[in-house]
Protein backbone atom coordinates (compact mmCIF):
# COMPACT_ATOMS: atom_id res chain seq x y z
CA UNK A 1 0.00 0.00 0.00
CA UNK A 2 2.83 2.39 0.81
CA UNK A 3 4.40 1.79 -2.59
CA UNK A 4 1.09 2.52 -4.32
CA UNK A 5 0.73 5.69 -2.26
CA UNK A 6 4.18 6.93 -3.28
CA UNK A 7 3.37 6.19 -6.91
CA UNK A 8 0.22 8.30 -6.57
CA UNK A 9 2.19 11.19 -5.07
CA UNK A 10 4.63 10.97 -7.96
CA UNK A 11 1.72 11.07 -10.38
CA UNK A 12 0.38 14.19 -8.66
CA UNK A 13 3.72 15.96 -9.13
CA UNK A 14 3.99 14.85 -12.75
CA UNK A 15 0.49 16.07 -13.54
CA UNK A 16 1.27 19.47 -12.06
CA UNK A 17 4.31 19.74 -14.33
CA UNK A 18 2.20 18.75 -17.36
CA UNK A 19 -0.40 21.42 -16.61
CA UNK A 20 2.32 24.01 -16.02
CA UNK A 21 3.87 23.14 -19.40
CA UNK A 22 0.52 23.71 -21.11
CA UNK A 23 0.12 27.02 -19.30
CA UNK A 24 3.57 28.12 -20.47
CA UNK A 25 2.64 27.33 -24.08
CA UNK A 26 -0.69 29.09 -23.60
CA UNK A 27 0.77 32.38 -22.36
CA UNK A 28 3.49 32.33 -25.01
CA UNK A 29 0.94 31.89 -27.79
CA UNK A 30 -1.46 34.41 -26.22
CA UNK A 31 1.33 36.99 -26.05
CA UNK A 32 2.24 36.44 -29.69
CA UNK A 33 -1.42 36.66 -30.72
CA UNK A 34 -1.89 39.83 -28.68
CA UNK A 35 1.20 41.59 -30.04
CA UNK A 36 0.77 40.54 -33.68
CA UNK A 37 -3.03 40.33 -34.03
CA UNK A 38 -2.78 36.66 -34.98
CA UNK A 39 -6.43 35.69 -34.73
CA UNK A 40 -5.82 32.02 -35.57
CA UNK A 41 -3.33 31.67 -32.74
CA UNK A 42 -5.73 33.51 -30.43
CA UNK A 43 -8.47 31.02 -31.28
CA UNK A 44 -6.07 28.16 -30.56
CA UNK A 45 -5.26 29.54 -27.10
CA UNK A 46 -8.93 29.96 -26.28
CA UNK A 47 -9.80 26.44 -27.43
CA UNK A 48 -6.91 24.80 -25.57
CA UNK A 49 -7.89 26.42 -22.27
CA UNK A 50 -10.50 23.66 -21.97
CA UNK A 51 -7.67 21.12 -21.91
CA UNK A 52 -6.00 22.92 -19.02
CA UNK A 53 -9.31 23.03 -17.15
CA UNK A 54 -9.89 19.31 -17.71
CA UNK A 55 -6.43 18.34 -16.50
CA UNK A 56 -6.74 20.57 -13.43
CA UNK A 57 -10.09 19.00 -12.57
CA UNK A 58 -8.69 15.50 -13.07
CA UNK A 59 -5.76 16.31 -10.80
CA UNK A 60 -8.10 17.67 -8.13
CA UNK A 61 -10.11 14.46 -8.26
CA UNK A 62 -6.95 12.39 -7.85
CA UNK A 63 -5.78 14.49 -4.91
CA UNK A 64 -9.15 14.30 -3.16
CA UNK A 65 -9.25 10.56 -3.72
CA UNK A 66 -5.79 10.23 -2.14
CA UNK A 67 -6.91 12.25 0.87
CA UNK A 68 -9.97 10.06 1.31
CA UNK A 69 -8.23 6.70 0.89
CA UNK A 70 -4.74 7.23 2.25
CA UNK A 71 -5.31 9.87 4.95
CA UNK A 72 -1.75 11.20 4.55
CA UNK A 73 0.04 13.08 7.33
CA UNK A 74 3.03 15.44 7.68
CA UNK A 75 4.88 16.17 4.40
CA UNK A 76 2.71 13.79 2.38
CA UNK A 77 -0.38 15.69 3.47
CA UNK A 78 1.27 18.99 2.55
CA UNK A 79 2.09 17.63 -0.90
CA UNK A 80 -1.51 16.72 -1.62
CA UNK A 81 -2.99 19.91 -0.19
CA UNK A 82 -0.40 22.01 -2.03
CA UNK A 83 -1.24 20.20 -5.26
CA UNK A 84 -4.89 21.20 -4.92
CA UNK A 85 -3.96 24.83 -4.38
CA UNK A 86 -1.34 24.90 -7.12
CA UNK A 87 -3.76 23.28 -9.54
CA UNK A 88 -6.26 26.07 -8.89
CA UNK A 89 -3.63 28.73 -9.58
CA UNK A 90 -2.50 27.03 -12.79
CA UNK A 91 -6.10 26.86 -13.97
CA UNK A 92 -6.47 30.59 -13.34
CA UNK A 93 -3.23 31.28 -15.22
CA UNK A 94 -4.71 29.43 -18.19
CA UNK A 95 -7.77 31.64 -17.90
CA UNK A 96 -5.61 34.77 -17.96
CA UNK A 97 -3.90 33.55 -21.14
CA UNK A 98 -7.31 32.93 -22.68
CA UNK A 99 -8.51 36.42 -21.72
CA UNK A 100 -5.46 37.99 -23.37
CA UNK A 101 -6.12 35.94 -26.51
CA UNK A 102 -9.78 36.97 -26.48
CA UNK A 103 -8.77 40.64 -26.60
CA UNK A 104 -6.67 39.89 -29.68
CA UNK A 105 -9.61 38.12 -31.29
CA UNK A 106 -12.11 40.88 -30.49
CA UNK A 107 -9.94 43.63 -31.97
CA UNK A 108 -8.76 41.74 -35.06
CA UNK A 109 -7.53 42.92 -37.54
CA UNK A 110 -6.50 45.91 -35.42
CA UNK A 111 -3.97 45.63 -32.62
CA UNK A 112 -5.35 45.74 -29.11
CA UNK A 113 -3.45 48.73 -27.76
CA UNK A 114 -2.15 51.97 -29.30
CA UNK A 115 1.42 52.16 -30.55
CA UNK A 116 2.69 54.02 -27.48
CA UNK A 117 1.94 51.06 -25.21
CA UNK A 118 3.00 48.18 -27.42
CA UNK A 119 6.53 48.05 -26.12
CA UNK A 120 5.27 47.95 -22.54
CA UNK A 121 2.92 45.07 -23.28
CA UNK A 122 5.59 43.20 -25.23
CA UNK A 123 7.81 43.36 -22.14
CA UNK A 124 4.97 42.30 -19.82
CA UNK A 125 4.30 39.35 -22.08
CA UNK A 126 7.97 38.42 -22.19
CA UNK A 127 8.15 38.43 -18.40
CA UNK A 128 4.99 36.34 -18.05
CA UNK A 129 6.33 33.77 -20.48
CA UNK A 130 9.65 33.69 -18.64
CA UNK A 131 7.89 33.19 -15.30
CA UNK A 132 5.70 30.42 -16.70
CA UNK A 133 8.69 28.52 -18.06
CA UNK A 134 10.56 28.91 -14.80
CA UNK A 135 7.49 27.64 -12.97
CA UNK A 136 7.65 24.39 -14.93
CA UNK A 137 11.24 23.90 -13.81
CA UNK A 138 10.40 24.88 -10.24
CA UNK A 139 7.63 22.28 -10.02
CA UNK A 140 9.94 19.69 -11.52
CA UNK A 141 12.94 20.36 -9.28
CA UNK A 142 11.80 22.36 -6.22
CA UNK A 143 14.87 24.57 -6.78
CA UNK A 144 14.12 27.49 -4.48
CA UNK A 145 16.47 29.81 -6.34
CA UNK A 146 14.02 29.64 -9.24
CA UNK A 147 11.24 30.70 -6.88
CA UNK A 148 13.20 33.83 -5.97
CA UNK A 149 13.74 34.70 -9.63
CA UNK A 150 10.01 34.38 -10.26
CA UNK A 151 9.24 36.74 -7.41
CA UNK A 152 11.75 39.28 -8.74
CA UNK A 153 10.25 39.12 -12.23
CA UNK A 154 6.82 39.71 -10.72
CA UNK A 155 8.11 43.00 -9.30
CA UNK A 156 9.00 44.05 -12.84
CA UNK A 157 5.53 43.11 -14.10
CA UNK A 158 3.99 45.17 -11.29
CA UNK A 159 6.08 48.17 -12.30
CA UNK A 160 4.96 47.86 -15.92
CA UNK A 161 1.34 47.47 -14.79
CA UNK A 162 1.59 50.79 -12.95
CA UNK A 163 3.13 52.42 -16.02
CA UNK A 164 0.14 51.37 -18.09
CA UNK A 165 -2.23 53.01 -15.61
CA UNK A 166 -0.09 56.15 -15.48
CA UNK A 167 -0.21 56.27 -19.27
CA UNK A 168 -3.95 55.84 -19.75
CA UNK A 169 -4.75 58.27 -16.93
CA UNK A 170 -2.24 60.88 -18.08
CA UNK A 171 -3.12 64.13 -19.81
CA UNK A 172 -1.23 63.12 -22.97
CA UNK A 173 -3.28 59.94 -23.49
CA UNK A 174 -4.94 60.11 -26.92
CA UNK A 175 -6.72 56.75 -26.86
CA UNK A 176 -10.47 56.45 -26.93
CA UNK A 177 -12.69 54.71 -24.40
CA UNK A 178 -12.20 51.31 -26.04
CA UNK A 179 -8.42 51.74 -26.03
CA UNK A 180 -8.49 52.66 -22.36
CA UNK A 181 -10.60 49.66 -21.41
CA UNK A 182 -8.54 47.24 -23.51
CA UNK A 183 -5.24 48.49 -22.12
CA UNK A 184 -6.52 48.35 -18.56
CA UNK A 185 -7.89 44.83 -18.94
CA UNK A 186 -4.83 43.50 -20.75
CA UNK A 187 -2.51 44.94 -18.14
CA UNK A 188 -4.59 43.44 -15.36
CA UNK A 189 -4.56 40.00 -17.01
CA UNK A 190 -0.76 40.08 -17.34
CA UNK A 191 -0.39 41.24 -13.75
CA UNK A 192 -2.73 38.57 -12.38
CA UNK A 193 -0.95 35.87 -14.38
CA UNK A 194 2.30 36.87 -12.70
CA UNK A 195 0.64 37.01 -9.28
CA UNK A 196 -0.52 33.42 -9.62
CA UNK A 197 2.99 32.35 -10.62
CA UNK A 198 4.33 33.96 -7.43
CA UNK A 199 1.60 32.30 -5.39
CA UNK A 200 2.69 28.90 -6.71
CA UNK A 201 6.34 29.73 -6.05
CA UNK A 202 5.49 30.53 -2.44
CA UNK A 203 3.62 27.27 -2.06
CA UNK A 204 6.59 25.32 -3.41
CA UNK A 205 8.87 27.16 -1.00
CA UNK A 206 6.58 26.27 1.87
CA UNK A 207 6.47 22.64 0.81
CA UNK A 208 10.24 22.42 0.51
CA UNK A 209 11.02 24.15 3.82
CA UNK A 210 8.04 23.06 5.90
CA UNK A 211 7.52 26.71 6.81
CA UNK A 212 3.96 27.47 5.71
CA UNK A 213 3.60 31.06 4.52
CA UNK A 214 0.61 33.01 3.29
CA UNK A 215 0.50 32.69 -0.50
CA UNK A 216 -2.46 34.62 -1.83
CA UNK A 217 -3.52 35.08 -5.44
Amino acid sequence: MREVFQQELTEVRERLVTIAELVAVSIENATIAFNTSDVNLAEQVIAEDDRIDELALSLDELAINILARQQPVARDLRIVVSALRISASLERMGDMSSHIAQLARYRFPEKVVPKGLRGTFAEMGRLDVSMAKKLVELLRTEDLQIAEVIRNEDDNVDDLHLKVFDKVLGETWKGGAVDTVDATLASRYHERFADHAVSIAKKVQSLATGDWVVASA
